[in-house]
């Protein structure tokens, strides 16, 4: 396993790649890696010849400094972890190899797709997905992109993005991973103290629930009050949104009769550590 750090290096091994007539399959990170990332990883290797992972914590698509500044950094950790998979390669670049000063960053508007949920929650977010999302499409250039579907908005915005730029890559979602306790894997769940971890583990308890009332009452209103009023009695937690949605539009409906696919989403935060997650209802 290769560790690269400048776009030069970069360029001469995607070259390289392509001349020999073999495929790319790229899993973009920001690091701290779990099994969730690796599943990913083991992913691009049955469906590609060469796998490439980059981890980056990408500045731009933070709207929050102190989150920013507290997401777990552990490069050591994850290098080790992807040479365990046979990742072939890692672009490990610094802030500026990504975003030369020199270079203005570019904006991208995705209607009403970047306005609902979590565009709604942390304005800005996506166009920094986009941004960095777009230049590591550039520079891998990938045949097969890999995403996990806990990011459930996040996959549409890239697959938008890929379609806007008439980009040759195919994104391919990959089911959520889960802890023992059923808690949707994040990179963000080290942060949690022992009690607040404790806590998160009623999220997936309550996804499921939600997901039992859908499959016996169509009146989303009521189910949706049931999970808040869960959700209000943890004093450690605070709902940021839960809605029930077209999972082709992510407008919320009012009865499963709305849309041919429904997804619930999530998002809340635990102490000051915000998590997210999705079922698909139907």
């Amino acid at each position: 396993m290769e560790i690269v750090k400048d776009i030069v290096r970069l360029n001469k091994i995607i070259d390289e790649i392509k001349q020999k007539g073999k495929t790319i399959g790229f899993v973009p990170t920001m690091g701290a890696l779990h099994q969730g990332h690796l599943s990913l990883l083991q992913e691009a290797g049955k469906q590609c010849d060469v796998k490439i992972c980059s981890v980056f914590v990408n500045p731009t698509q933070f709207n929050d400094k102190k989150d920013l500044d507290r997401y777990p950094r552990t490069p050591e950790a994850d290098f080790a972890l992807l040479e365990r998979e046979a990742c072939d390669f890692v672009f490990f670049p610094d802030e500026k190899e990504i975003y030369p000063e020199k270079e203005d960053k570019r904006v991208f508007r995705f209607g009403r797709l970047e306005e609902l949920h979590e565009g709604r929650t942390r304005p800005g977010h996506f166009n920094g997905v986009a941004q960095v999302v777009s230049k590591l499409f550039e520079l891998v250039k990938p045949d097969k992109a890999f995403f996990g579907q806990k990011d459930f908005q996040q996959v549409m915005i890239v697959k938008a993005l890929v379609k806007q730029l008439n980009y040759k890559v195919e994104i391919v979602p990959c089911a959520i991973l889960r802890e023992a306790d059923g808690l949707a894997m994040s990179s963000r769940n080290v942060l949690l103290s022992a009690e607040e971890r404790k806590v998160a583990a009623h999220i997936p308890l309550w996804m499921g629930k939600l997901e039992e009332m859908f499959r016996k009452n169509t009146v989303v209103e009521t189910i949706l009050k049931a999970i808040k009023e869960k959700i209000a009695l943890q004093p450690l937690m605070k709902l940021d949104y839960l809605e029930i949605c077209d999972a082709d539009t992510l407008e919320p409906i009012d009865t499963a009769n709305s849309a041919n696919r429904v997804v619930a989403l999530l998002a809340v935060f635990v102490g000051k550590i915000r998590l997210i997650d999705n079922v698909l209802l139907q």
